[in-house]
């Protein structure tokens, strides 16, 4: 009886996983449109997060496809929200704001920005406050980058 349990068991469990077919929302490389030349200016780790990002449709060299340029100048705050009774901080909030413009053929079809806020706790060890920082600033130019590739797709759908 015991065996026939662990078949099914293994089975269903066999089923269930393979039946899953999960995909990454912008990592798909079927775009009617590519990005030609990203300027970047400003914040050096903002602009390699969101570079990296944006290389997923970058110009591939097919015809018939519209062709974008985009300029980015990003900035990024720590300021200190809260203080304990010594004046020591106690929470930090991380902004960064990131103005883009899109171009086609020179002509300016978008400008916008993004900001981005994230509010967290000091932490007394350097290392570990250091290590939530650059968590913090990945996942806030995820975002963004997430909200620039829409709003060419929202172009290209018009």
């Amino acid at each position: 009886m015991n065996k026939i349990l662990v078949k099914i068991i293994t089975l269903f469990f066999v089923i269930s996983t393979s039946a899953c077919s999960y995909k990454p929302i912008f990592s798909e490389k079927e775009y009617g449109f590519e990005i030609e030349e990203i300027i970047l200016i400003g914040e050096k780790n903002i602009n390699r997060i969101v570079n990296n990002k944006l290389k997923f449709v970058k110009s591939t060299g097919e015809k018939g496809k519209k062709k974008y340029t985009i300029e980015i100048k990003s900035e990024k705050k720590i300021e200190i929200v809260s203080k304990d009774s010594k004046g020591d901080p106690l929470k930090f909030e991380m902004s960064i704001l990131i103005e883009y413009n899109i171009l086609n053929d020179g002509n300016l079809l978008l400008s916008s920005k993004i900001e981005k806020n994230n509010v967290y706790n000091n932490d007394s060890d350097q290392f570990e406050l250091e290590q939530t920082e650059d968590i913090i600033l990945k996942n806030l130019s995820d975002s963004a980058s997430d909200i620039i590739i829409s709003s060419i797709i929202n172009l290209d759908d018009n």
